[in-house]
This record gives structure tokens, C-alpha cells and sequence, in this order.
């Protein structure tokens, strides 16, 4: 009878302990609304920032609104989201990118819904949402565009003129505003900021430019091709490439993987580790009034070494210390 005792005992405390083990780990529940759709570069390094941050601790659940490809179908999108807080009822919220502020946020839950709500890679300013307010806050989304600038001009001293091409989107409207603040600081003139929706359209914008001219790229993904197909960054990238043979400069990590020549780039896991650790510090107790909007600060310099040979740039080696190098993908 003791030798089973023993044994139900110890069946007994394996469960116990698993079923703290469990119960620790789904210590909150955590809606996540991403923007844009789930294999979208940006809302996966992003997902990795969170991840790093609450998934020890708590029970994640993702919805994508696919707005880049999808944009009329956003607020039909908002809504099925909404119905998702109302199922789950989740401890806290983290809302990705500006998309998901004025469809979602705005509508069914600034004002309507007492859970701590945290956003990040937000490209506007956050008073135009209204926020902070005492359930809401989170880190804004700046890309580092005279620094990027500036590194090129370091690999490729002859550069002019930068022409910047993004989607025309809230983000894309987003990332204009920010330049016309900031371009006076730049190394190099912005000859212009084109907000595009199709392909056809960067082919005609990028014809005739100077010899000495470069492109900064952002956000591009969603554009359409002749037949209305959205298309990645990997494809938008390759048409400019086969199209002008100027120098790239792009505002992420993927952007310098698909093929252009460099960026100093801001991270998504960066955003998402901020926006998690904000609603984790609030879900434990700290106001929402103790946890004033931020920002990103954290920039790596990146070269695609495929095309700066391609380009046939011979940087100096002290350009090269501490820059993180890569190749461009298949």
C-alpha cells in the first residue's frame, strides 16, 4: 500500500507542478493587431520583439489585418478583430502600425474598452490619434533617414540628390512629413518624395535621373503590377534594380537583403520589445500616465555586399567597422 502511495503522491505533485508551470505561463492574455499581413518582414521581426518579451509569461494571440495588400478590406478587418477582444477578452492589446490605430483603436476601443492598450511602429504623431490617454500609450516608429543618407554619401562620396519612393499610404504620408521636418539636417537634397500605387508608376519616376542621384525606398510593398497583383519588397526591389542603376537606400533590414546597397536601419524587434515591456509594466500595475509615448533610438548600419560590388564601390575599411554585412537572397 506505501509503494502506491508513494506513486499516486508523486503523480499527484508532477500535475501540481504542471499545472502551475501552466498556469504561470498564461499569467495574461494578449491580443496582438498587426497592420499588415503575417509574412510581412516588419510584422515579423516585430512579432519577435513581443515574443521575446511577454511569451514566458502570457497567452498571445495574433490577428492579422493585411492592409498592405488589402487595404478596402481594412475595416471590415478592424471589425473581425474587435469581435476577437470581445471572445477572448484579453489583459492588454498591442496595436502595430498606423492602420491599425484609425481602423481599429479608434473605433472600438479608445473610450470604450478600460484594458491597458499599448502601440507601437506608429509613423504620425500620437496626438493625432489623441493619444496618450489613460489607457493608451507606446513607442513611435522614426526611420533613420539622414543617417542612412549620410552613410551613403560615406560609400559613394558623389551622391547629389536622394528621390524617396514609398506606398501611398497613411505610413507613406507619414514618412513625407517626417522628411519635410527633418531634410534641412540631410547630407544630400531630397529632389522629391513620390507616393506610389503601382509599379508603372516608379518606372516613370525613376527615368532620366542624374548620374549621381540615389533612391531611398520604404513601405513599397502593396504596389500593384499591371494586372493589379500586390507585390513584395523582394519583387519591387528587383524592378528598380533592373530599371536604373542607382544606388538603394533602404529603411529596413529586408530592404538591404532584397538587394539595396545600405541602410541604417531601425528594427521591428525593437518596437515590439518596447510595446511589450510598456503593457508589461502596466499589467503589473504601473499607470498608463507613468509611461509617457516613446520612440526607437537604436540604429544598425547594414551593406548588401552583392550589389555594392555590382555597383562597383570600393568602400574604405573603416567604413566596414562594425557594419553588419549581407548578400542579397534568392
Amino acid at each position: 500500500m506505501k509503494k502506491y502511495s508513494v506513486i499516486t503522491a508523486l503523480i499527484v505533485f508532477v500535475y501540481g507542478c504542471l499545472f502551475v508551470t501552466q498556469a504561470y505561463a498564461a499569467k495574461y492574455k494578449i491580443l496582438v493587431v498587426m497592420s499588415y499581413e503575417q509574412d510581412n518582414p516588419w510584422c515579423q521581426s516585430i512579432k519577435e520583439g513581443i515574443d521575446s518579451v511577454l511569451s514566458a509569461n502570457s497567452e498571445l494571440t495574433y490577428f492579422y489585418m493585411d492592409t498592405k495588400r488589402d487595404f478596402k478590406g481594412g475595416n471590415k478587418k478592424a471589425e473581425q478583430a474587435y469581435a476577437l477582444f470581445q471572445q477572448i477578452r484579453p489583459d492588454g492589446v498591442i496595436t502595430v502600425d498606423d492602420n491599425a490605430q484609425w481602423m481599429f483603436v479608434l473605433p472600438y476601443l479608445k473610450g470604450k474598452e478600460d484594458v491597458p492598450v499599448m502601440f507601437c511602429g506608429v509613423n504620425a504623431d500620437a496626438e493625432k490619434y489623441g493619444y496618450p490617454t489613460s489607457f493608451i500609450s507606446g513607442t513611435l516608429e522614426r526611420g533613420h533617414i539622414g543617417e542612412s543618407i549620410a552613410f551613403t554619401k560615406q560609400l559613394y562620396p558623389s551622391l547629389t540628390q536622394v528621390l524617396v519612393l514609398t506606398k501611398d499610404s497613411p505610413s507613406g504620408k507619414a514618412l513625407k512629413r517626417q522628411i519635410e521636418k527633418e531634410s534641412h539636417t540631410y547630407l544630400a537634397p531630397i529632389m522629391g518624395v513620390k507616393l506610389v500605387t503601382e509599379v508603372k508608376e516608379l518606372k516613370n519616376i525613376t527615368n532620366g535621373l542624374c548620374d549621381r542621384c540615389a533612391l531611398f525606398i520604404d513601405s513599397l510593398e502593396g504596389i500593384t503590377n499591371d494586372l493589379g497583383i500586390p507585390l513584395n519588397s523582394f519583387r519591387i526591389t528587383k524592378i528598380l534594380m533592373e530599371t536604373t542603376n542607382k544606388p538603394i537606400i533602404g529603411a529596413n533590414l529586408y530592404h538591404v537583403e532584397d538587394g539595396a546597397l545600405c541602410a541604417v536601419v531601425k528594427t521591428g524587434e525593437e518596437q515590439g520589445m518596447t510595446a511589450a515591456a510598456m503593457l508589461l509594466r502596466a499589467l503589473e500595475g504601473t499607470p498608463i500616465t507613468d509611461l509617457p509615448v516613446t520612440r526607437n533610438y537604436k540604429g544598425k548600419r547594414i551593406i548588401n555586399i552583392t550589389t555594392m560590388h555590382g555597383l562597383g564601390i570600393k568602400p574604405q575599411p573603416r567604413l566596414l567597422i562594425g557594419v553588419h554585412l549581407v548578400t542579397t537572397k534568392e
